[in-house]
């Protein structure tokens, strides 16, 4: 036998030296989807009963289990009663990180079926907690056996994803000193990586101790009393080299664990901007959307931010779950920008945390430069041994003009002179990092470098997804349209911060780069032909001639000229583009094509989100409440009224609910951000915290919703109250339809003008 690894106490050996008895897993003998829980950095993908089976064979639940910092602490979590899968009565997961299951027997040996209930309550804090109540309704005493099944294979989350490793560690045991009886109080799963770093799941009983062991699976032996019952739970903690994973202070039992996540999220609930219809459907998705946005904030260390603050922390919101419940660039600064009418604190700790990671040196294995921000950060054993560059990865073009663009964004909101003035110095090198790379060509262009990162660094980042009119994948490097509009917004808006702050060389400088881009842009990106922007340029400068979804999201940001903008509105409603859902990532006549394809023919619910802004922008409003309704839709026909990731691109047939995307992601933090920003898109909140002001621009609702509130929301040092009413006129056959506000209460002294 190998030598033993020893632990601060623990003494462990590997698995696969000892014969450790195996218990047989069962499959429900009903279907069941899978329900999602998240607590900050911990999340956990069960089936509706709250299995994750050991036995099944569906791919599509390849991802089930217990997840912190991309590692699977729980690939098995199996309850039987006498051997069976109960059956599953009812559930319900709305509160996101607590789960309610109940169940009852199936015939078991002396027992009817339908006698025996068991209340099921699963809980994210910290660890994973679990309660069983078992009654007996029998009108005799009964017994059973009763068990729960844990195993963990430790799994990377890349490797759940596909990514072949040429080896990985080992499944440990725990092992008792000699001389000692084997513990019924507790059970451990254990793996050490290639990096030596020890992972365990700890799991830790209560209320009853199991009778007996056998392997990964605890057994009770359940005698009861008619109408009599019982209670059996645990506490499943995840640890790395015996220190906590989880950045969550896990407390001991499962009611201290659900009254502290109540107890946060209430208060996180006072805080934000409260926003209600008189549309039930649509407030629904609203509430969903508060509910999902919560449960997507993510903690992140700022040491090196703060250093007079070393145990600072800042809440982002992470991409979405199961595949990207971690730090992303992109997703999480158009997130931020998303609901900066919900809760503004969520665009400063995004920035500060972002900052901290903005690139230091040139590195191409994780594509890193000075000044760049970043695209992605894991944490698991891949990231650890240098498998993946993603410690972090800077893989992303866009990344660093839209923080600079939420960086202006934010302050126009809070007036936050701190923040603003602590991140210039960021701001100017992501300046310059800009600059660096458009010295060439005069746009910024993207080219991959590291032979572990994306072919693609824009948000259609799959690797067929820019092709030209023929089908054809375009060669690098590649300039797209939409980062040349993020650019050039983020000049025109640092340009603004540059006079706040008296730089007015900078500012000028940076006002005549905005407009020498503008002129460029309408030469190289214009086509003729079509009356639309080419998606992008290829390596040679070329036109990548597709119609596609990207020119929508250049609307809002000033770079296009009047009339070629409103060529570009007009193109997207065209049934090729618009499927009565959403606008498609492309055009339905192109060869490549594919509703079901990720980014060449589905809908993404934030891009359609993003368009609407800038159909707003040149007017077409109209045209931007169809959309928006058809992205409200689709969220109705959704599971819990959830906006999922991304949906196929099929057109809307009357009576047919949306296509859903097989393995998109939910939630999803730019999906759900979506709701809110069509709410803002709606009403045209315009603010100028610095000064003091709110525009409301021509506010329109559209037909599904009459009334909408904004309660709470916060602009600089003011807190307001809105009311927005939709009213109809008719004049012979034509209906006309106005939408008024008026301010309901204001706790502060801003200045609000509304212009219709």
């Amino acid at each position: 036998m190998s030598n033993p690894i020893e632990l601060e106490g623990k003494v462990f050996v590997p698995a696969g030296e000892l014969d450790i008895p195996a218990w047989g897993c069962v499959l429900s003998d009903r279907n069941q989807t899978t329900l999602t829980l998240k607590d900050d950095d911990l999340f956990l993908i069960t089936d509706t009963l709250g299995n994750i089976s050991g036995c099944s064979q569906d791919e599509t639940i390849a991802s089930l289990g217990l997840f912190c910092r991309d590692t699977r602490f729980l690939s098995r979590l199996e309850l039987q009663i006498a051997g069976c899968s109960p059956i599953l009565l009812t559930c319900n997961a709305d509160k996101g990180f607590a789960l309610s299951a109940l169940c009852t027997n199936p015939t078991i040996p002396n027992i009817d079926a339908e006698t025996i209930s068991i209340q099921r309550e699963l809980v994210l804090n910290g660890s994973l907690f679990e309660e069983l109540t078992i009654y007996n309704y029998n009108t005799t005493s009964v017994s059973f056996e009763i068990s729960l099944s844990f195993e963990a294979d430790f799994s990377d989350l890349f490797e759940i994803r596909g990514f072949h490793r040429k080896q990985r560690g080992g499944l440990l045991r725990r092992v008792q000193p000699d001389g000692q009886d084997r513990m019924t109080n507790e059970l451990t799963l254990a793996y050490q990586g290639l990096d030596g770093a020890i992972l365990e799941s700890h799991i830790q009983f209560a209320h009853r101790l199991p009778n007996y062991l056998k392997g990964y699976t605890a057994i009770w032996q359940i005698e009861l009393e008619s109408h009599a019952s019982c209670q059996i739970g645990y506490r499943l903690q995840m640890l790395m080299n015996n220190r906590p994973v989880s950045r969550v202070n896990s407390p001991m039992a499962l009611f201290q664990a659900k009254a502290a996540e109540i107890m946060e999220e209430d208060e996180w609930r006072s805080q934000i901007t409260q926003i209600r219809t008189d549309n039930p459907e649509i407030d629904r998705a609203i509430e969903r959307a508060e509910q999902d946005i919560y449960l997507l904030r993510q903690s992140f260390d700022l040491a090196s931010s703060t250093p007079n603050h070393p145990g600072a922390k800042a809440t982002v919101l992470s991409a979405g779950v199961p595949w990207f419940c971690t730090l992303f660039g992109r997703d999480a600064i158009i997130a931020a920008s998303q609901v900066l009418i919900l809760d503004p604190t969520i665009a400063r700790e995004t920035l500060m945390v972002l900052a901290q990671y903005q690139g230091k040196v040139d590195d191409d294995w994780r594509e890193e430069q000075p000044g760049k921000i970043l695209h992605e950060l894991r944490m698991g054993e891949m990231a650890r041994c240098q498998e993946i560059p993603h410690t972090p990865y800077y893989g992303t073009v866009d990344a660093t003009p839209l923080w600079l663009m939420l960086y202006a964004e934010y302050y126009a909101w809070t007036h936050d002179t701190k923040t603003l003035d602590l991140l210039w110095g960021n701001a100017l090198a992501a300046m310059a990092w800009i600059d660096r790379l458009s010295a060439d060509t005069g746009y910024l262009t993207y080219f991959r470098t590291s032979a572990r990162g994306l072919v693609n660094q824009g948000w259609k980042d799959s690797g067929n997804c820019i092709v030209d009119r023929q089908g054809k994948i375009a060669t690098g490097p590649i300039t797209l349209c939409e980062v040349q509009a993020y650019v050039y917004a983020a000049k025109i808006r640092m340009s603004e911060l540059a006079k706040i702050r008296q730089e007015t060389e900078l500012a000028t400088r940076w006002q005549q780069e905005a407009q020498s881009l503008r002129q460029r842009f309408d030469r190289d990106f214009w086509m003729t032909d079509l009356d639309f922007l080419a998606l992008a340029l290829d390596g040679a400068g070329r036109q990548v001639n597709s119609i596609s979804s990207n020119p929508g999201q250049c609307l809002h940001h000033g770079l296009l000229y009047p009339e070629k903008a409103r060529s570009v509105a007009e193109r997207l409603r065209a049934p090729d583009m618009f499927s009565g859902w959403g606008i498609r990532t492309l055009s339905s006549q192109s060869p490549a094509y594919n509703p079901i394809g990720y980014h060449t023919g589905s809908v993404w619910p934030h891009d359609n989100s993003l368009i609407t802004m800038g159909l707003r922008s040149v007017g077409a409003v109209e045209q931007a409440l169809e959309v928006a309704q058809g992205i409200l839709d689709m969220t109705i026909h959704q599971p819990y009224h959830r906006p999922p990731e991304l949906f196929c691109g099929y057109g809307r047939v009357v009576g047919q609910s949306p296509i859903q995307y097989p393995v998109a992601c939910s939630p999803q933090a730019w999906a759900t951000g979506t709701i809110f920003q069509l709410m803002q898109m709606m009403v045209n909140l315009v603010p100028d915290a610095p000064s003091n002001y709110l525009r409301i621009l021509d506010p329109a609702l559209p037909a599904s919703i009459n009334q909408l509130s904004f309660k709470n929301l916060r602009v600089g040092a003011t807190s307001i109250d809105l009311g927005f009413t939709r009213e109809q006129d008719a004049e012979g056959d034509l209906v006309r339809a106005t939408t008024s506000c008026r301010v309901l209460k204001k706790r502060g002294n801003l200045r609000v003008t509304i212009e219709a």
